[in-house]
């Protein structure tokens, strides 16, 4: 297992009001000392202004921000943005938002992006149960949760991201057959994964209760999961579409 993927959001729930309201759990994410490159300092002092989205500019319409109504897709935990940065390269007519803690990963990301020349892309450096706050109901069609930490560790369970309370707080978010797209290289988290989101109250796994899909052609095969393949890891994908 590598450190370059393996960083996202913390637990949180709801609470009964009319608003959702979080309780600030055990950081499922550890944030990583770094140095920038120059080629990721020049890129955040160029792209952030264009690209960047602040927690304190408060909650957000995505259609606001990207000036147009199209399909959103939410990435938490994005690492170094080599899968993020291709996919919005590779689907123009989709808007995608970002998360990542770690800055390196975020000046990667816009480093990418702006090789690339996508303007359909926007990144937070937040933690996610913080950014989950801004987001409205029914506002995004597909969440990705790619290579998240497994936490090995049977003690480091409880900061595994997804659990119950998670689940519940992208249905929220996640617009009426909207997508949650969780993908791992750790078969233990895998069968946790699958636990915990075959009887997440309004999903449906698209694939059959305890079944995972094939690996998706639009998730770009970065050189982690090469890495992973060499030493003899396997990967596996699954969507859960939110049925009500």
């Amino acid at each position: 297992m590598t450190d370059e993927k393996h960083s996202s959001a913390q637990d949180n729930e709801q609470g009964p009001a009319d608003k959702p309201q979080y309780r600030r759990g055990i950081k499922s994410f550890v944030i990583r000392a770094g140095r920038l490159t120059k080629g990721q300092q020049g890129a955040l002092e160029r792209q952030w202004p264009v690209m960047g989205l602040e927690l304190a500019d408060g909650p957000i319409d995505p259609k606001q921000v990207f000036g147009r109504d199209g399909h959103v897709v939410l990435e938490i935990g994005y690492g170094m943005g080599q899968s993020l940065a291709a996919m919005a390269a590779a689907a123009p007519e989709k808007d995608f938002i970002g998360v990542e803690v770690h800055l390196p990963g975020v000046g990667s990301l816009l480093n990418l992006a702006e090789e690339a020349g996508v303007s359909n892309l926007r990144s937070y450096k937040d933690d996610a149960i913080e950014v989950l706050k801004l987001l409205p109901d029914n506002s995004i069609d597909t969440v990705q949760l790619f290579f998240p930490d497994p936490w090995h560790k049977k003690k480091h369970h409880k900061r595994r991201i997804v659990q119950p309370e998670f689940a519940q707080t992208l249905r929220r978010i996640l617009k009426p057959g909207g997508i949650f797209h969780l993908a791992t290289d750790w078969e233990p988290y895998m069968e946790h994964m699958l636990e915990v989101m075959d009887v997440a109250e309004g999903y449906e796994n698209i694939a059959g209760r305890g079944q995972c899909v094939p690996r998706p052609e639009h998730r770009p095969f970065t050189k982690f999961e090469k890495r992973g393949e060499n030493k003899g890891h396997g990967v596996w994908d699954m969507m859960y579409k939110k049925v009500d």
